[in-house]
């Protein structure tokens, strides 16, 4: 049994998201693999939700307990994370600094004026566009914002990008592995595979750790979106490190038990290839499920090939991870204008 409930948790989401079955998907994909998604883009009422505020659930009463007033964070122009840091700053009534990096090499006209970083503005979070670009890491900029608010005489509470390296990064999707067991045993079925994207890495590392107390950390495949999967590889065994150790999993979680396939992220952090607009087509098209160019685009791709390629054994289960990010897609207007 692993000890989540020894922390503190500020409710966020409107309780355990729903797993639906895609039966016009599975038939698309040749019927041999059963599709199933766990809707984590719908857990909240809070900006359009999404994975960042299981994360965020546990680092909230770590901030209040601090005295901040303000918090800080960092993503990309089009970054789900501030959109949820935001979000959750107005909620309990916090002022917001987020630092926006030049991530992604894309030159749609509205990029930083729409969708995630329209809704960040929205909710009163002082936006901070720089050039950096994309890495995987603590960044300068962030640092540098969270003297700002020092030296402006704020007490500011830093998150990191994505909330994955912070010490409860992982704690969130601990609670999903532990939630996906209480509906697996009221549906009547048992998951064979977990499909998850993977960029800064706290959120396939806590469904790891979770999974892994019952010996299924194996069967949660993360779809690198970063194309930097040897840093996020790193950063995700750090992440299950540290998690393990605070739920108090007691064992080590094995390298063999860490899955992350990198060939899905082409041609860069953000880009869509072709095939990540043919699966956010397929996805809409299928079970009018939304996916974004830059996160469930390319989980998406990565679960449709390994389906194609007989990856996953005839008669599997496969739950796909459905973290948000929907908003994105008004970024890439262009992209996207005929469907």
């Amino acid at each position: 049994m692993l000890r989540l409930d020894k922390f503190e948790r500020f409710p966020l989401t409107f309780g355990p998201t729903p797993i639906e079955h895609l039966p016009r998907m599975t038939a698309a994909l040749g019927g041999k693999v059963e599709i199933y998604a766990k809707r984590d883009d719908c857990n909240s009422g809070l900006a359009f939700g999404g994975n960042k505020l299981r994360k965020l659930e546990y680092i909230v009463p770590d901030a209040i307990a601090s005295n901040a007033d303000t918090l800080v964070s960092i993503g990309g122009v089009q970054s789900n994370h501030t959109r949820m840091v935001a979000a959750t700053a107005a909620k309990i009534g916090m002022k917001c600094v987020v630092v926006q990096e030049s991530w992604v090499p894309h030159e749609d006209a509205v990029y930083d004026r729409v969708g995630n970083i329209l809704l960040t503005r929205l909710m009163g979070a002082d936006s901070r566009i720089v050039p950096d670009g994309f890495d995987i890491g603590i960044r300068k900029s962030w640092e540098d914002a969270i003297q700002s608010v020092k030296d402006a005489g704020g007490k500011p509470y830093g998150i990191p990008a994505g909330a994955s390296v912070h010490k409860f990064g992982g704690l969130g999707y601990v609670g999903f592995a532990e939630e996906v067991r209480r509906q697996e045993a009221e549906m009547g079925i048992r998951f064979d595979y977990i499909i998850v994207c993977v960029v800064t890495g706290s959120t396939q590392a806590g469904m790891i750790v979770g999974f892994a107390a019952d010996n299924r950390a194996d069967r949660v495949i993360g779809i690198d979106a970063s194309g930097t999967p040897v840093q996020t590889r790193q950063q995700v065994r750090e992440i299950v490190d540290n998690t393990a150790e605070l739920v108090e999993l007691g064992r080590a979680v094995r390298d063999d038990e860490i899955v992350i396939l990198d060939g899905y992220a082409y041609p860069a952090y953000g880009v869509p290839s072709h095939e990540t607009n043919e699966a956010i087509r397929f996805a809409a098209r299928t079970e009018a499920m939304i996916t974004d160019p830059v996160y469930e685009g390319k989980s998406m791709q990565g679960m449709i090939d390994l389906v194609n390629k007989g990856y996953f054994p005839e008669g599997s289960k496969v739950l796909y991870a459905h973290l948000g990010g929907a908003p994105a897609l008004n970024g890439y207007s262009y992209t996207y204008r005929n469907g």
